[in-house]
C-alpha cells in the first residue's frame, strides 16, 4: 500500500514536471542616446559640476552604470537592449564619432541594439567601424544592405540570444525614410516595417522561438501600427520619436507599457534620462500572461559609477576649450523643445532661423528655413557657451543659400507641415516669412496665407517670383524630405559657414538676448 502510494507521489511529481514554469524576463532599455555620456539639465542640455553636485543633473553614463547594475541585482534574469541613436547630439560624437558610444555600450553590457537614423550621419563608413567594435549585435531588418560593400553581411535582422534557459528572438527596424533623415548613401535600401518584422517573426517561429521583441527605432506611431498588423511580436522596445510612456508622470504619451493586442510597446524617452525597466511574463506557450514597470528616471538620487566617471572626463579633456567657451548671454531660457519645435513657433527655431537670414541679408536672400529636427536642446537663461549651442545645433551643418520660385518655397512649407501629427523634424521654423496651416487638412493643402518680409512690411508669396532663400546644407540637398529645393533651387552654394557658429556669432551680437514669439507661423 505504502509502495503504491509512493508511485503515485512520483506519478504526480514526474506530470508536475512535464508543464513548464512561467518564464519571467526584465527587460532593461534606453533609446536615443544622442552622446550624452556626461549628465544633463533640465533643458537636455549639457549640466556643470556645479549644478551635477548640486543634484540638479540627470542621466550621464555613469549613473547608468550604477542603475543597471541594480536592476540587474532585483532580476533573476534580464536583458539591456537599446532602441536606437546612440550617434550625434554633443562634441562627444563630433570627435569620436562611434568610438566613446561603442566603448560605454560595452562596458554596460548591452545584448542587442537596433540601428537608428541617426547612426548613417556620415555614412556606411563610421557605423561599420562601431559595429565592428562593439561586442554585440547591431540589428535592422527593414533594409536592403547587400549592395553596401561597408555593411554586407554585417548587420543582422534578427538575432537569436539564450537566457535563463529559453530562447529570445531580437528583431531591428529603422525609420523607412532614413535615407531623407540621414546620410546612408544610394546603396541601402530601406523597406516597409510591418513585412519587414513579420518576415523575422515568421523566420524566427520556425526555429523553434516563440519570445520575439521587437527594437524599433521608428516612432511610437509605428510601433502601434507593427503591433496590430504582424502576429507574434511580443514587446516592442521603441525609439526615434523621444516618446516617454509612464503609469506615473504627467507628460507620459501613454500607458508603460502600451498594449496593442497582445503586444507590450515601451519607450524611455531619451538622452539617458531614464532607464526603462519592464518586466514580462511567458507561459509556456510564449504569451504574455503579465507584463509590468516603470522608466526609471536617472536623477540626482542614483549614485554615478566614479571610475566611470573618470573616464569620461578623460575622454573630455579635448573637448573642454572648445565647449567651456563662453560666446554670449540670454537673459531668459530659450525653449528649444522638441514637442514645441516640431510643430509650432518655437523660440529655438526663431532664433537659429533669425540668425541664418542676418548672416547672409546682404547677398539678396529674403527667406530664412529651419528644419524643426535639427534643433536638438533648449538653452538655459544667463551665460552661453560653445558647448550649449553645439549641443542645439550638433550636425556640423553649414548655411547653404540658393534661389527658388515662390511656388517650390509653397512645396517646401507643405512638405514642413505634412507630418506634424507624427512630430517630424522637417516642420519650418522660418524667417522673413510668416504662414498660417491647418492640421486637419489633407497633407499637401494644409498651408496658406503665406507672406515674405521686404523691410518694414509684407507681401503675398507669389508662385513664379524668384526669391533668395538660406536653409542648412542637409535640407537643401534634400534632406527631411525638402527635395523640392534639391532639383528645383537655383546657383546653390552649399558651403557656407557652420550654422553654429552662425548662432552663436548672432547671440553674441544680441547679447543679452531675449527669446520670442512673434506670431510668423499660426495655426487654423
Amino acid at each position: 500500500m505504502a509502495t503504491r502510494i509512493l508511485t503515485s507521489a512520483a506519478l504526480l511529481a514526474l506530470s508536475a514536471g512535464m508543464a513548464q514554469a512561467d518564464y519571467s524576463l526584465t527587460i532593461l532599455h534606453t533609446n536615443d542616446f544622442h552622446a550624452r555620456f556626461e549628465p544633463i539639465s533640465k533643458y537636455d542640455s549639457g549640466c556643470s559640476a556645479e549644478d551635477n553636485a548640486a543634484g540638479e543633473c540627470f542621466g550621464g553614463t555613469a549613473r547608468l552604470v550604477t542603475a543597471i547594475a541594480e536592476a540587474r541585482a532585483r532580476s533573476n534574469n534580464s536583458i539591456l537592449v537599446d532602441g536606437g541613436d546612440q550617434f550625434q547630439g554633443t562634441l562627444f560624437y563630433t570627435y569620436y564619432k562611434g568610438a566613446a558610444a561603442a566603448e560605454f555600450m560595452n562596458k554596460l553590457g548591452y545584448d542587442a541594439m537596433t540601428v537608428g537614423n541617426h547612426e548613417f550621419d556620415d555614412g556606411p563608413e563610421v557605423l561599420r567601424g562601431f559595429v565592428d567594435t562593439v561586442e554585440f549585435p547591431v540589428l535592422m531588418s527593414n533594409a536592403d544592405i547587400s549592395g553596401e560593400e561597408m555593411l554586407a553581411g554585417k548587420i543582422a535582422k534578427s538575432t537569436i540570444i539564450e537566457r535563463g534557459g529559453e530562447k529570445l528572438g531580437l528583431i531591428g527596424l529603422t525609420p523607412q525614410d532614413t535615407d531623407e533623415l540621414a546620410s546612408p548613401g544610394k546603396n541601402v535600401i530601406f523597406t516597409d516595417p510591418v513585412g519587414a518584422v513579420q518576415g523575422e517573426v515568421d523566420k524566427l517561429t520556425a526555429e523553434g522561438v516563440n519570445k520575439i521583441i521587437v527594437l524599433s527605432h521608428s516612432g511610437y506611431g509605428v510601433d502601434q501600427k507593427v503591433a496590430a498588423e504582424t502576429t507574434g511580436v511580443d514587446v516592442i522596445v521603441g525609439g526615434h520619436t523621444n516618446t516617454l510612456l509612464s503609469n506615473t508622470n504627467d507628460r507620459a504619451e501613454g500607458p508603460y507599457p502600451t498594449m496593442v493586442g497582445n503586444t507590450a510597446i515601451v519607450s524611455a524617452y531619451a538622452y539617458g534620462k531614464f532607464l526603462g525597466e519592464l518586466n514580462v511574463t511567458f507561459n509556456d506557450a510564449g504569451e504574455i500572461t503579465e507584463a509590468t514597470g516603470e522608466p526609471l528616471i536617472m536623477d540626482a538620487a542614483v549614485t554615478e559609477d566614479g571610475a566611470t566617471k573618470d573616464r569620461i572626463a578623460e575622454l573630455a579633456v579635448p573637448l573642454d576649450e572648445i565647449r567651456n567657451k563662453v560666446v554670449a548671454e540670454t537673459a531668459e531660457a530659450i525653449d528649444g523643445d522638441r514637442a514645441n519645435c516640431r510643430a509650432v513657433e518655437c523660440q529655438m527655431g526663431n532664433l537659429v532661423a533669425d540668425a541664418m537670414l542676418a548672416r547672409v541679408a546682404d547677398q539678396g536672400i529674403q527667406i530664412a528655413i529651419a528644419n524643426g529636427g535639427g534643433l536638438r536642446a533648449s538653452i538655459d537663461a544667463g551665460e552661453v557657451t560653445m558647448g550649449e549651442v553645439l549641443t542645439v545645433l550638433p550636425f556640423q551643418n553649414t548655411l547653404s543659400t540658393f534661389q527658388a520660385k515662390g511656388s517650390t518655397v509653397l512645396a517646401a512649407l507643405e512638405n514642413g507641415v505634412s507630418q506634424v501629427e507624427e512630430g517630424a523634424g522637417r516642420f519650418a521654423q522660418v524667417a522673413g516669412l510668416k504662414y498660417t496651416f491647418d492640421p486637419a487638412a489633407e497633407p499637401g493643402a494644409r498651408v496658406s496665407d503665406v507672406m515674405v518680409g521686404a523691410g518694414d512690411a509684407w507681401a503675398p508669396i507669389e508662385a513664379d517670383t524668384v526669391y533668395g532663400v538660406v536653409t542648412n546644407n542637409y535640407v537643401r540637398n534634400g534632406g527631411d524630405g525638402f527635395d523640392m529645393f534639391a532639383t528645383e533651387g537655383m546657383n546653390a552654394y552649399d558651403f557656407g559657414p557652420d550654422l553654429a557658429d552662425v548662432t552663436a556669432e548672432y547671440l553674441a551680437a544680441n547679447a543679452p538676448y531675449t527669446p520670442y514669439l512673434d506670431g510668423r507661423i499660426t495655426q487654423k
